[in-house]
Protein backbone atom coordinates (compact mmCIF):
# COMPACT_ATOMS: atom_id res chain seq x y z
CA UNK A 1 0.00 0.00 0.00
CA UNK A 2 2.85 2.19 0.69
CA UNK A 3 4.42 1.87 -2.71
CA UNK A 4 0.93 2.63 -4.08
CA UNK A 5 0.91 5.65 -1.84
CA UNK A 6 4.33 6.71 -3.08
CA UNK A 7 3.85 5.88 -6.64
CA UNK A 8 0.76 8.48 -6.64
CA UNK A 9 2.23 11.00 -5.24
CA UNK A 10 5.21 10.67 -7.54
CA UNK A 11 2.79 10.98 -10.53
CA UNK A 12 0.89 14.05 -9.04
CA UNK A 13 4.16 15.67 -8.42
CA UNK A 14 5.44 15.24 -11.85
CA UNK A 15 2.15 15.93 -13.18
CA UNK A 16 2.63 19.17 -11.55
CA UNK A 17 6.02 19.59 -12.56
CA UNK A 18 5.33 19.44 -16.30
CA UNK A 19 2.06 21.39 -16.12
CA UNK A 20 4.24 24.42 -14.68
CA UNK A 21 6.73 24.02 -17.55
CA UNK A 22 4.32 23.54 -20.24
CA UNK A 23 2.39 26.64 -19.16
CA UNK A 24 6.03 28.58 -19.51
CA UNK A 25 6.03 27.24 -23.29
CA UNK A 26 2.73 28.62 -23.62
CA UNK A 27 3.30 31.82 -21.72
CA UNK A 28 5.79 32.57 -24.50
CA UNK A 29 2.83 33.27 -27.23
CA UNK A 30 0.83 34.98 -24.65
CA UNK A 31 3.75 37.95 -23.93
CA UNK A 32 2.72 41.29 -22.35
CA UNK A 33 2.20 43.79 -24.43
CA UNK A 34 4.56 47.16 -24.50
CA UNK A 35 3.41 50.17 -25.53
CA UNK A 36 4.19 51.52 -28.90
CA UNK A 37 5.30 54.68 -27.71
CA UNK A 38 7.25 52.60 -24.99
CA UNK A 39 9.48 50.64 -28.59
CA UNK A 40 9.70 54.09 -30.11
CA UNK A 41 12.04 55.39 -27.35
CA UNK A 42 14.50 52.48 -27.70
CA UNK A 43 17.04 51.65 -29.97
CA UNK A 44 17.72 47.70 -30.10
CA UNK A 45 19.86 45.61 -32.66
CA UNK A 46 21.05 41.61 -32.93
CA UNK A 47 24.57 40.70 -32.50
CA UNK A 48 26.74 37.44 -32.28
CA UNK A 49 28.23 37.52 -28.68
CA UNK A 50 30.09 33.90 -28.97
CA UNK A 51 31.42 31.36 -31.44
CA UNK A 52 31.76 27.87 -30.87
CA UNK A 53 33.60 26.61 -33.30
CA UNK A 54 30.63 27.22 -35.88
CA UNK A 55 27.77 27.55 -33.14
CA UNK A 56 27.16 30.93 -32.83
CA UNK A 57 25.40 32.22 -30.03
CA UNK A 58 23.16 35.67 -30.68
CA UNK A 59 21.61 38.42 -28.68
CA UNK A 60 19.21 41.30 -28.86
CA UNK A 61 20.05 44.74 -27.41
CA UNK A 62 17.84 47.67 -26.57
CA UNK A 63 18.73 50.69 -25.39
CA UNK A 64 17.41 54.23 -24.85
CA UNK A 65 17.82 55.94 -27.78
CA UNK A 66 18.53 59.29 -25.95
CA UNK A 67 21.61 58.61 -23.44
CA UNK A 68 23.74 61.30 -21.99
CA UNK A 69 26.16 58.49 -20.50
CA UNK A 70 26.73 55.35 -20.16
CA UNK A 71 24.01 52.94 -18.49
CA UNK A 72 23.79 49.72 -16.76
CA UNK A 73 23.21 46.81 -18.15
CA UNK A 74 20.47 43.59 -17.39
CA UNK A 75 21.10 39.89 -18.71
CA UNK A 76 17.49 39.24 -19.33
CA UNK A 77 17.41 34.58 -19.56
CA UNK A 78 14.81 32.82 -21.00
CA UNK A 79 13.47 29.80 -19.45
CA UNK A 80 11.68 26.34 -21.03
CA UNK A 81 13.62 23.46 -18.13
CA UNK A 82 17.11 24.15 -19.57
CA UNK A 83 15.83 21.73 -22.62
CA UNK A 84 13.70 24.35 -24.95
CA UNK A 85 12.51 27.86 -25.25
CA UNK A 86 14.34 31.16 -26.97
CA UNK A 87 15.72 34.47 -25.43
CA UNK A 88 11.93 36.13 -27.73
CA UNK A 89 10.08 35.02 -24.72
CA UNK A 90 12.32 37.79 -22.27
CA UNK A 91 11.99 40.41 -25.04
CA UNK A 92 9.04 42.42 -23.50
CA UNK A 93 10.97 42.18 -20.06
CA UNK A 94 14.12 43.62 -22.05
CA UNK A 95 12.06 46.46 -23.10
CA UNK A 96 10.78 47.51 -20.21
CA UNK A 97 13.75 47.67 -18.60
CA UNK A 98 15.60 49.89 -21.38
CA UNK A 99 12.90 51.71 -20.95
CA UNK A 100 13.77 52.26 -17.69
CA UNK A 101 17.40 53.66 -18.41
CA UNK A 102 18.92 50.23 -18.83
CA UNK A 103 20.78 48.25 -21.94
CA UNK A 104 19.41 44.98 -21.61
CA UNK A 105 19.70 42.03 -23.80
CA UNK A 106 17.95 39.08 -24.27
CA UNK A 107 20.33 35.88 -24.89
CA UNK A 108 20.39 32.79 -27.07
CA UNK A 109 22.52 29.95 -24.86
CA UNK A 110 22.69 26.17 -25.47
CA UNK A 111 20.15 24.16 -24.43
CA UNK A 112 20.33 20.22 -22.71
CA UNK A 113 20.29 18.45 -26.10
CA UNK A 114 22.91 20.29 -27.64
CA UNK A 115 25.35 20.48 -24.51
CA UNK A 116 24.72 19.58 -20.91
CA UNK A 117 25.94 21.29 -18.23
CA UNK A 118 27.67 23.60 -17.52
CA UNK A 119 27.05 24.97 -21.21
CA UNK A 120 24.28 27.02 -20.25
CA UNK A 121 25.92 28.78 -17.41
CA UNK A 122 29.18 29.20 -19.77
CA UNK A 123 26.98 31.15 -22.15
CA UNK A 124 25.67 33.22 -19.30
CA UNK A 125 28.99 34.20 -18.53
CA UNK A 126 29.94 34.70 -22.00
CA UNK A 127 27.40 37.33 -22.70
CA UNK A 128 28.44 39.45 -19.75
CA UNK A 129 32.01 39.34 -20.17
CA UNK A 130 31.40 40.40 -24.06
CA UNK A 131 29.06 43.23 -22.64
CA UNK A 132 31.93 44.59 -20.70
CA UNK A 133 34.64 44.01 -23.76
CA UNK A 134 32.67 46.29 -25.82
CA UNK A 135 30.76 48.65 -23.09
CA UNK A 136 32.01 51.82 -24.76
CA UNK A 137 30.89 50.84 -27.93
CA UNK A 138 27.50 50.23 -26.52
CA UNK A 139 27.19 52.32 -23.85
CA UNK A 140 27.03 49.80 -20.76
CA UNK A 141 28.56 51.15 -17.34
CA UNK A 142 31.20 48.05 -17.21
CA UNK A 143 30.57 48.00 -13.60
CA UNK A 144 26.96 47.86 -13.08
CA UNK A 145 25.33 44.40 -14.66
CA UNK A 146 22.79 42.80 -13.57
CA UNK A 147 21.18 40.11 -15.12
CA UNK A 148 17.32 38.13 -14.43
CA UNK A 149 15.40 35.40 -16.04
CA UNK A 150 12.29 33.45 -15.00
CA UNK A 151 12.37 29.58 -14.25
CA UNK A 152 15.49 27.83 -15.68
CA UNK A 153 16.69 31.29 -16.74
CA UNK A 154 15.74 32.27 -13.19
CA UNK A 155 18.50 29.58 -12.16
CA UNK A 156 20.94 30.49 -14.30
CA UNK A 157 20.64 34.41 -13.06
CA UNK A 158 21.14 33.50 -9.76
CA UNK A 159 23.98 30.74 -10.49
CA UNK A 160 25.55 34.19 -12.21
CA UNK A 161 25.29 36.18 -9.09
CA UNK A 162 26.72 33.07 -6.80
CA UNK A 163 29.33 32.08 -9.26
CA UNK A 164 31.15 34.86 -10.53
CA UNK A 165 34.77 34.31 -12.16
CA UNK A 166 34.70 30.28 -10.73
CA UNK A 167 36.83 29.12 -13.95
CA UNK A 168 35.00 25.73 -14.12
CA UNK A 169 31.92 27.28 -14.81
CA UNK A 170 33.64 30.26 -17.24
CA UNK A 171 34.10 28.26 -20.42
CA UNK A 172 35.39 29.60 -23.70
CA UNK A 173 33.10 31.62 -24.82
CA UNK A 174 35.59 34.89 -25.45
CA UNK A 175 36.57 37.53 -23.67
CA UNK A 176 38.88 35.79 -21.33
CA UNK A 177 40.24 38.94 -19.79
CA UNK A 178 36.83 40.52 -18.34
CA UNK A 179 34.49 39.63 -15.79
CA UNK A 180 31.77 37.31 -15.05
CA UNK A 181 30.41 38.94 -12.09
CA UNK A 182 27.01 40.73 -11.71
CA UNK A 183 26.39 43.14 -8.99
CA UNK A 184 22.40 42.40 -8.49
CA UNK A 185 19.90 39.76 -9.69
CA UNK A 186 16.25 39.31 -9.98
CA UNK A 187 15.63 35.38 -9.99
CA UNK A 188 11.81 34.15 -10.64
CA UNK A 189 10.18 30.77 -10.44
CA UNK A 190 14.05 29.51 -9.88
CA UNK A 191 15.65 26.41 -7.91
CA UNK A 192 17.96 27.71 -5.46
CA UNK A 193 19.67 24.38 -4.17
CA UNK A 194 20.45 21.72 -6.41
CA UNK A 195 21.56 19.17 -3.74
CA UNK A 196 18.48 19.86 -2.00
CA UNK A 197 16.55 16.57 -1.03
CA UNK A 198 14.15 17.33 -2.81
CA UNK A 199 15.88 17.62 -6.63
CA UNK A 200 17.74 14.41 -5.62
CA UNK A 201 14.64 12.64 -5.16
CA UNK A 202 13.51 13.87 -8.62
CA UNK A 203 16.57 13.47 -9.99
CA UNK A 204 15.77 9.61 -9.58
CA UNK A 205 12.29 9.28 -11.01
CA UNK A 206 13.05 7.16 -14.46
CA UNK A 207 10.82 9.54 -15.85
CA UNK A 208 12.90 12.99 -14.67
CA UNK A 209 11.89 15.60 -17.44
CA UNK A 210 14.69 18.18 -15.73
CA UNK A 211 17.51 16.93 -13.95
CA UNK A 212 19.54 14.05 -15.68
CA UNK A 213 19.44 15.88 -19.13
CA UNK A 214 20.31 18.48 -17.86
CA UNK A 215 22.89 17.60 -15.52
CA UNK A 216 24.37 14.06 -17.06
CA UNK A 217 22.57 11.62 -14.66
CA UNK A 218 20.96 11.26 -11.29
CA UNK A 219 22.22 12.82 -7.96
CA UNK A 220 24.01 10.23 -7.13
CA UNK A 221 25.87 9.58 -10.78
CA UNK A 222 27.07 13.07 -11.02
CA UNK A 223 26.86 14.95 -7.67
CA UNK A 224 29.36 17.44 -8.38
CA UNK A 225 26.96 18.66 -11.32
CA UNK A 226 24.53 18.94 -9.08
CA UNK A 227 26.76 21.27 -6.38
CA UNK A 228 28.34 23.48 -8.98
CA UNK A 229 24.71 23.91 -10.77
CA UNK A 230 23.62 25.05 -7.45
CA UNK A 231 23.25 28.83 -6.89
CA UNK A 232 23.28 28.52 -2.97
CA UNK A 233 26.38 25.70 -3.05
CA UNK A 234 28.58 29.16 -4.33
CA UNK A 235 27.37 31.31 -2.16
CA UNK A 236 29.77 33.90 -0.04
CA UNK A 237 29.94 37.04 1.56
CA UNK A 238 30.88 38.72 -2.02
CA UNK A 239 27.92 37.95 -4.02
CA UNK A 240 26.08 40.93 -5.29
CA UNK A 241 22.35 41.48 -3.78
CA UNK A 242 20.28 38.65 -5.24
CA UNK A 243 16.25 38.67 -4.93
CA UNK A 244 13.58 36.55 -6.17
CA UNK A 245 10.00 36.24 -7.39
CA UNK A 246 7.86 33.86 -7.18
CA UNK A 247 3.98 33.56 -7.83
CA UNK A 248 1.67 32.20 -5.34
CA UNK A 249 0.80 29.11 -7.48
CA UNK A 250 4.12 27.99 -7.80
CA UNK A 251 5.74 25.40 -5.95
CA UNK A 252 7.10 26.48 -2.50
CA UNK A 253 10.95 25.75 -3.48
CA UNK A 254 10.51 28.85 -5.72
CA UNK A 255 10.61 31.00 -2.41
CA UNK A 256 14.42 30.35 -1.87
CA UNK A 257 14.02 30.34 1.74
CA UNK A 258 17.35 28.64 2.74
CA UNK A 259 19.58 30.61 0.88
CA UNK A 260 17.57 34.30 1.37
CA UNK A 261 18.32 33.37 5.30
CA UNK A 262 22.20 32.41 4.58
CA UNK A 263 22.32 35.49 1.66
CA UNK A 264 20.56 37.94 5.36
CA UNK A 265 23.29 35.83 7.63
CA UNK A 266 25.94 37.42 4.86
CA UNK A 267 24.59 40.40 4.99
CA UNK A 268 23.66 40.89 1.46
CA UNK A 269 20.28 42.17 0.52
CA UNK A 270 17.83 39.77 -0.67
CA UNK A 271 13.96 39.91 -0.52
CA UNK A 272 11.16 37.72 -1.56
CA UNK A 273 8.09 39.19 -3.91
CA UNK A 274 5.14 36.54 -4.17
CA UNK A 275 2.42 37.46 -6.88
CA UNK A 276 -0.87 37.07 -5.46
CA UNK A 277 -2.89 34.25 -8.02
CA UNK A 278 0.04 34.18 -10.03
CA UNK A 279 1.59 30.86 -11.84
CA UNK A 280 5.02 29.23 -12.83
CA UNK A 281 5.24 31.04 -16.09
CA UNK A 282 3.74 34.40 -15.10
CA UNK A 283 5.08 37.03 -17.80
CA UNK A 284 2.89 36.37 -20.58
CA UNK A 285 0.32 38.00 -17.64
CA UNK A 286 -0.21 41.78 -17.82
CA UNK A 287 -0.72 42.38 -14.69
CA UNK A 288 1.90 40.01 -13.06
CA UNK A 289 4.35 41.05 -15.71
CA UNK A 290 3.68 44.45 -14.50
CA UNK A 291 4.09 43.90 -10.55
CA UNK A 292 7.28 42.29 -11.36
CA UNK A 293 8.68 44.82 -13.93
CA UNK A 294 7.77 47.35 -10.67
CA UNK A 295 9.49 45.00 -8.20
CA UNK A 296 12.39 44.60 -10.33
CA UNK A 297 13.46 47.99 -11.26
CA UNK A 298 12.76 49.55 -7.64
CA UNK A 299 15.73 47.03 -6.61
CA UNK A 300 17.70 47.36 -10.08
CA UNK A 301 17.64 50.96 -9.57
CA UNK A 302 18.64 50.90 -5.82
CA UNK A 303 21.99 48.54 -6.40
CA UNK A 304 22.72 49.68 -10.27
CA UNK A 305 21.75 53.39 -10.26
CA UNK A 306 22.07 54.48 -6.66
CA UNK A 307 25.59 54.44 -4.95
CA UNK A 308 26.92 50.78 -3.93
CA UNK A 309 25.89 47.88 -4.31
CA UNK A 310 25.33 46.72 -0.70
Amino acid sequence: MLKLENALVWLVSAGAMLGLWGIENNAQAQRAKVPLETLAQLDSFSQLYADYDGRKLRLDLYRPKKRTKPLPAIVCIHGGGWRNGDRGSQTAVAQTLAAHGYVAVTITYRLRDEAIFPAAIQDCKAAVRWLRANATRLGVDPERIGATGLSAGGHLAALLATSGDIEELEGDGGNAGFSSTIQACVACGAQSDLESERIQGLSRRPQDPFYQGFLGGTFDDVPKQYAFASPRHHLDADDPPLVFVTGQNDDPSTHAVVIREELSQKKIPTNLLVIPDAPHAFLGTQKFFDEYIEFATDFFDSHLKRGTNK
